[in-house]
């Protein structure tokens, strides 16, 4: 730490991604914060009975914390939390429905993996993560729609947005029927590589509809749909990631029509 350095006090509202164990007592919480990105703090204490605020940060929760550390990365990349008020606490909501809470904790991983770089901000993350895990609680969707809407508008934030609309390859538009992981999504007849998946027409009319938001088509759609949509979703995800999540397989999608 350089000498002379003192923490900063700074505040910002962040949704819990990750806890992990440090010590008897403590915990490294994973946040991902509206202004500052994410980040790591240790929460001292918060595994003690009397911890005025552990319950508080428990993962998928939405909270307004007070952070010790500098929010430019000087010193110390750990933070400390110093206090915790609670906005909405969705995790005991997941607790009890096994579908929501694989999906909220695939939610939380592939945030953690679209923020690579720590204290970097990304708002439009920060809003796609609180408004899935939000839209996981109201239970209005079902929570494997409500996954793969999250994981194609997250992927079309970092650029990763597969083609659906037109040839991947040429550009030719149109819906194509064939559909390539490597190639970037739908590609053409001219353009199709050998291996290509050929999904039914409403598969990507079901990709296209969680794109944009179209629940009305995306909550109609069949369970056999649905479920060829998600394999293509978490492929094309995972193929751009370079390394699997360890959450997606264990999402429950048996769920739907």
């Amino acid at each position: 730490m350089p000498p002379g350095y003192r923490r900063q006090l700074y505040r910002d509202d962040a949704v819990v991604l990750r806890v992990q164990k440090l010590g008897e007592s403590d915990r490294i919480i994973t946040l991902l914060t509206r202004h500052h990105g994410r980040l790591r703090a240790v929460a001292r204490g918060v595994r003690r009975t009397t911890s005025k605020f552990g319950a508080r940060l428990e993962p998928f929760g939405h909270v307004d914390l007070q952070l010790a550390g500098s929010p430019e990365g000087v010193g110390s990349a750990l933070h400390s939390v110093s206090q915790v008020e609670a906005i909405d606490l969705y995790g005991g909501t997941f607790l009890a429905d096994y579908p929501r809470y694989t999906a909220a904790s695939a939610i939380a991983e592939t945030a953690e993996r679209l923020t690579p770089i720590e204290r970097e901000p990304s708002l439009r993350i920060f809003q796609l993560t609180l408004g899935a895990l939000r839209a996981l609680a109201a239970r209005e969707h079902d929570s494997s729609l409500v996954l793969d809407a999250y994981l194609l508008r997250g992927m079309s934030y970092a650029g990763w947005a597969p083609a659906l609309a037109e040839c991947a390859v040429c550009g030719t538009p149109g819906r194509h029927g064939a559909f390539s992981v490597p190639a970037g999504g739908s590609v053409c007849p001219d353009c199709r590589p050998p291996g290509a998946a050929h999904p039914a027409p409403a598969t990507l009319g079901l990709m296209s509809a969680l794109t944009s938001g179209d629940w009305s088509v995306a909550d109609a759609a069949e369970g056999p749909v649905r479920r060829e949509c998600s394999g293509l979703v978490a492929a094309h995800l995972q193929w751009h990631l370079e390394k699997a999540l360890r959450s997606l397989p264990l999402v429950d999608r048996r769920t739907g029509p």
